[in-house]
């Protein structure tokens, strides 16, 4: 190998990289250049046979295992080459073992990712499982597609077409990144749309049964529905746009008077009351629009127009106190998939859409900042405690965000979830710090008098821990969430001395112990934390304070126990997203909507009772 080659790639070689020198006593004959060209030509020619034979019976082969998997994928049906000479001829030469360790692999394949969707709605429907109430869905943050549809001479190549959840956002940011920009950021001052930009929420079930082609989100719920019994008059999906914070739903969308309507469309037309399925941040909208309905000025529904219009609320993976990944994404753009990236993934992501275009990015969709924690340290901890810290634990979670020593003045030393919410607003732009003190509220409400007053204003309205349930004792509410997979609790940070609006960075150089590249993993369903989904179901609305009527709460814990062929999880899956497919939950799904709720029992499996218990919240 030659010395050149050496150096650019970095490779070794034992052997030299040309040929040895004769030995001194060594016979040397000289050969005629005529006959040294035919030898050479003659020696080419075997080993270019050689090589093509290799590459054809290798090429062959590929195209076997090709035809496989796309039969998998049912893009090519491998029983019409049966007849095919040719098809015959290949198994032929190919080893049988090798034939047959494609199949079992293609089998198992097909089993993992395409198990039927079908199959468990069918299965209740020979049980006499029927659609009773009809059912209305709420998406979760990033799942809703959005699609433009200004004129302005810079929208008209877009309009109607996905600028979020289609292959047509990922042509718009990778062939012009600045105007993809401009169109999903909203104005910093109003949190509206910018000037001459217009997107909007897609609707329909098309709205949010896939993000991509081929990535599915709600789509499998939607099909066993379809098998007891559900179409478009008694089923629909409630879209939003998420980028905007919940006030501003109505304000610009008239989100929450549309989906009273729909609500009261579906009443009057069954003569049964309507079952909510909401999934992520989609139960922090709803749970909003509880609050929003009844008020006085607002919804104007009344204190019972919960009881009388709603049946059930089914929260999957309801991120009912946040998601703590959502902090480091509008602090400094990152989150556990930036920071275990490696060097070169890092490099590529930071050259095309840097950190502070990131989080430049999440700060102007003000919907996102409604998953900053709630709750401060009497849900999260202090310094030196936590309530899902595990025994012999070296670092508690209570430091949500943790600096190494450090000899600069800036650096503010480690923090705890309510410190830290207090550094990203003293060290953020004021047009961000404004929609968030204008939306939202993180704190804890100890005493009834507090909730009550709560109520007359609508940044406390996300906050179950500020505000309560309606006065519905008719109402009931089921938790399914997953548990089992790991999930980001914590972050070790370091300050960084390049351009950046707080200079800081994910410290993803260190790992010790727990830390992996500087993020800190605890239980959760590999998104929002165990603490985020379960302490509410668990414990919170069992406080008389937070749940005065007695609505009925059922928490259904499902454990993370991944097929290892599927890429998604398969049939049992506790991923945060991918249990929108897993078969127990739409079960469970199917069994509320046909009028059966009654026969689902608690299922807990993880510490969150214990959990919850050791939450500095008491009733009164």
């Amino acid at each position: 190998m030659s010395s050149l080659r050496r150096r650019f790639l970095g490779e070794s070689s034992a052997e030299p990289s040309r040929d040895v020198t004769p030995e001194k006593d060594e016979e040397v004959r000289l050969v005629p250049l005529s006959k040294l060209r035919k030898l050479t030509l003659k020696t080419h020619k075997r080993s270019k046979r050689r090589n093509g034979l290799i590459f054809g019976l290798g090429g062959l082969f590929g195209l076997l295992v090709a035809a496989f998997f796309a039969n998998q994928q049912d893009v090519v049906n491998l029983n019409g080459l049966v007849d095919m000479n040719f098809y015959e001829s290949l198994l032929d030469i190919i080893p049988s073992g090798i034939v047959k360790e494609a199949k079992d692999l293609q089998q198992h394949e097909r089993d993992a990712t395409n198990y039927d969707s079908f199959s468990v709605g069918l299965h209740l429907q020979s049980q006499g499982v029927r659609a009773v109430h009809p059912v209305i869905m709420v998406p979760g943050v990033i799942s809703t597609g959005l699609e433009s549809w200004g004129t302005d001479p810079g929208s008209r190549q877009y309009f109607r077409k996905r600028l979020w959840g289609s292959w047509s956002m990922m042509r718009a940011l990778i062939m012009d990144k600045a105007s993809w920009k401009r169109h999903v950021m909203l104005d910093k001052i109003t949190g509206m749309d910018p000037p001459r930009i217009k997107l909007r929420a897609a609707q329909g079930f098309d709205a949010a049964d896939f993000f991509i082609t081929g990535y599915w989100i709600w789509n499998k719920i939607l099909e066993n529905l379809a098998t007891i019994g559900y179409d478009p008059s008694n089923s629909f999906t409630a879209a939003y746009d998420w980028r905007l914070s919940y006030i501003n739903l109505e304000k610009r969308d008239r989100y929450f008077t549309r989906l009273k309507s729909y609500i009261e469309l579906a009443l009057a037309t069954s003569d049964t009351k309507v079952v909510l399925v909401s999934h992520s941040m989609g139960s922090q909208v709803l749970y909003f629009f509880f609050q929003w309905v009844e008020a006085p000025g607002h919804g104007n529904g009344g204190p019972d127009w919960v009881d009388k219009h709603v049946d059930s609320w089914i929260n999957i993976s309801g991120c009912m106190l946040g998601a703590l990944k959502g902090y480091p994404a509008v602090l400094s753009g990152e989150m556990k998939d930036t920071a275990q990236l490696n060097a070169f993934a890092v490099y590529g992501l930071e050259k095309f859409l840097a950190r502070d275009e990131r989080a430049e990015i999440f700060r102007a969709m003000p919907g996102i900042s409604s998953m900053l924690p709630i709750g401060g340290d009497a849900v999260w901890g202090n310094k030196t405690w936590a309530p899902d810290d595990l025994p012999g634990q070296a670092v508690s979670f209570g430091t949500f965000i943790n600096f190494k020593e450090s000899n600069s003045t800036q650096s503010p030393g480690n923090l705890t979830v309510e410190e830290s919410l207090e550094y990203l607003l003293t060290n953020s732009d004021t047009w961000y710090q404004d929609q968030i003190h204008n939306s939202y509220s993180h704190g804890v409400a100890h005493t009834t008098a507090e909730v009550e007053d709560n109520l007359k204003d609508p940044r406390k309205w996300i906050n179950p821990l500020e505000t309560r349930l309606p006065h519905a004792p008719h109402l009931k509410i089921y938790c399914f969430y997953g548990i089992g997979k790991a999930t980001e609790r914590s972050y070790f940070y370091r300050e960084e001395q390049q351009s950046s609006a707080l200079n800081v960075t994910i410290d993803t150089g260190f790992s010790k112990g727990e830390v992996d590249h500087g993020v800190v993993l605890a239980e959760g369903d590999g998104t929002v934390s165990l603490l985020s989904t379960g302490y509410m179901c668990a414990k919170g609305w069992r406080m008389k304070r937070y749940n005065p009527a007695g609505v009925q709460i059922k928490t259904y814990e499902m454990p993370h126990e991944p097929d290892r062929f599927s890429p998604r999880g398969g049939p049992n899956t506790g991923d945060h997203v991918d249990i929108l497919g897993r078969s127990s939950l739409n079960d469970l799904v199917l069994r509320i909507a046909g009028g059966k709720g009654d026969q689902i029992e608690e299922n807990f499996v993880s510490n969150i009772r214990e959990y919850a218990e050791k939450v500095k919240i008491y009733d009164d």
